[in-house]
């Protein structure tokens, strides 16, 4: 009778609770809103649970559109010709700003005029019942249309293409080009006014506040200015781990650019140019606030009177956080073990590899796993770089530095502890004192694989007692590119000369289908686009702690991985040969970011 009752109600709530999306409790809560809201906003169900009970947009309006019979547009199944893009700008701009203001608040695009019936025109909303749709049909004069739906993060993809956000600062430094003019070399110290006069080019915060954006956009991880001779100063981007030249600023003080990248964050002294410096910037970019860590170092320049430094901005974008296990690239054993790891009670998890290698975004996500009302979660992270939701992550300072948090933290009462990085023994001791003392403790530290971990851990002056029954386990992590899944092709013939030396099966691999990066427009003609993790798992099994136990002088790095494989590990190589197999990367790819063993 409930049932019933509820589908005469409300059709959608009632799908959505048949199909368990939703429980009774949230549906009623739901109802009890529409209700109140008949008379304002007049939202339907699935409207209401988006905005007020965080439900994923996606996943309610996709059932929507299957109880309505609404088709749904797939960006991901075809490639959309370029000519169909611009027709699509060409409607969008050519409709008059307000109707143009309803599509794109509203999210709904005229997508193509039907093939077959060529005066009825298709047009994709993220919401396919959103009251706006008749209003822009009968704006753009369709004599008949039909309403598909498209998921949110489908529109976004396809918005970008046809109209992409237009970088002021960019543009405002092509309208204003005479504002740098050639600098005469003169000799002696480096001229302070004629600094200032650089300085004071609005075309100068134009060029670094649109390397922010743009960086952002572009999905860059680092920003560099480096400053050359010939009042030059190159801007790279790092993209997908690899530097891009982005733009060269000629006939301009290194200097002043510089110190205009100082002063538009915090922390830092324009007029200190002999030491290192960190600071800080944060700008609200397309609706998101995105926080910069920069990094400045004096450098050697040829010229004597100039005083040159090498900038690198972090870009922290707290979109790129990962909270969800599958999205980290863990698969098969190194999965099972990594779960098991970080749901112990107690005991360490490490995470190796070289700076950019995606140790702290795998370790925010094992965190966002344990985290929960009922426990005290700290980190201790010099500089931190995401916030962690649930977590009482602690401010190191001048007043309170690293080391003064580790030892401070036990007094802190915690359950579950993350040490940004081991970076010496003391540190190391306190973490693994955290973790044979009823504290589940996460941290990295920089080595090659993860054998070597122990060794490091060892040299660093721990007992290898402590080592060996404090840690769960150890993951070696590297990030590779992935190929573009829109130019990508098949490769048969592949180059055996080159899996020779790595030494791989040849006979193995013939049955398997190998694609090459070939480059296009959507990946900027590189054949990559995007990167993935791959891992080296160590579990500690009773093996292998008696392996660690019994070391001598020297922890016996080969011996911990023979006991490895026998557990099951996969090392990083043959981690990243197995994303071969299933079309993901390259041999090359995996072979230039891994070692032999």
């Amino acid at each position: 009778m409930i049932e019933t009752n509820l589908e005469m109600t409300d059709k959608i709530g009632y799908l959505l609770f048949k199909k368990g999306i939703i429980d009774q409790i949230t549906l009623e809560k739901a109802l009890n809103a529409k209700l109140n809201d008949r008379n304002k906003l007049r939202r339907n169900l699935a409207q209401i649970l988006v905005d007020e009970f965080s439900y994923d947009h996606d996943v309610i309006f996709r059932e929507v559109a299957i109880l309505y019979a609404f088709r749904e547009l797939d960006i991901d199944s075809y490639e959309i010709p370029a000519d169909r893009l611009d027709a699509i700008r060409k409607i969008i701009e050519g409709s008059g700003d307000e109707l143009k203001d309803i599509m794109l608040r509203h999210k709904i695009i005229p997508f193509m005029y039907d093939e077959r019936q060529k005066d009825k025109l298709i047009i994709a909303a993220i919401d396919p019942t959103d009251r706006n749709i008749p209003k822009v049909a009968f704006g753009l004069n369709a004599q008949r249309y039909e309403v598909i739906f498209i998921k949110k993060k489908d529109y976004e993809t396809l918005v970008e293409k046809i109209l992409p956000p237009e970088n002021l600062y960019l543009k405002a430094i092509s309208d204003d080009d005479e504002s740098f003019i050639p600098t005469e070399d003169k000799e002696g110290d480096l001229d302070e006014e004629e600094l200032d006069a650089e300085i004071n080019k609005s075309a100068l915060i134009n060029l670094v506040e649109g390397a922010l954006v743009e960086a952002v956009r572009k999905g860059a991880s680092d920003i560099h200015f480096i400053p050359c001779s010939g009042h030059r100063t190159d801007v790279y981007m790092r993209i997908d781990g690899s530097l891009r030249l982005w733009h060269v600023q000629e006939n301009t003080l290194p200097e002043a650019v510089i110190a205009v990248v100082k002063d538009r964050g915090k922390g830092m002294d324009r007029f200190e140019r002999e030491m290192a410096q960190d600071g800080f910037i944060q700008r609200e970019i397309d609706g998101y606030v995105i926080r910069f860590r920069v990094s400045v170092l004096p450098m050697v320049g040829t010229e004597l009177k100039n005083k040159f430094e090498s900038i690198v901005i972090r870009i922290l974008d707290d979109r790129k956080v990962i909270r969800d296990l599958d999205k980290l690239g863990l698969t098969g054993i190194a999965r099972q073990n990594f779960v098991k790891a970080i749901n112990q009670p107690q005991g360490m998890v490490i995470l190796t590899g070289p700076t950019g290698s995606g140790k702290s975004t795998t370790l925010v996500a094992a965190l966002y796993q344990v985290i929960n009302p009922e426990v005290n979660v700290l980190t201790v992270e010099d500089p931190v770089e995401y916030v962690i939701e649930g977590a009482r992550q602690l401010k190191i300072g001048y007043k309170m530095n690293f080391e003064q948090a580790i030892r401070s933290i036990l007094r802190h009462d915690p359950d579950i502890v993350l040490v940004g990085e081991m970076r010496d023994k003391e540190t190391a001791e306190t973490a693994i004192k955290l973790a044979n003392t009823g504290h589940l403790t996460f941290s990295t530290l920089h080595t090659n694989d993860a054998p070597s971990a122990v060794a490091r851990l060892f040299k660093m002056g721990i007992e290898p007692f402590l080592i060996a029954y404090a840690i769960n386990l150890i993951v070696a992590q590297r990030l590779i590119r992935k190929l573009c899944t829109k130019c990508k092709k098949k490769d048969a013939n592949f180059d055996s000369t080159i899996m020779e030396a790595a030494g791989m099966n040849i006979d193995e691999w013939k049955s398997i289908d190998l694609y090459r990066a070939v480059g296009c427009e959507e990946c900027n003609n590189t054949g990559y686009k995007g990167r993935m993790a791959i891992h080296e798992a160590l579990y500690f099994t009773k093996e292998v702690r008696q392996l660690i136990v019994r070391s001598g002088e020297d922890v016996d790095e080969e011996a911990l991985r023979i006991q490895a494989k026998k557990d099951g590990t996969l090392s990083l190589r043959d981690s990243g040969l197995d994303k071969v197999k299933l079309g993901i990367t390259t041999i090359e790819e995996v072979l230039s970011s891994t070692m032999e063993e």
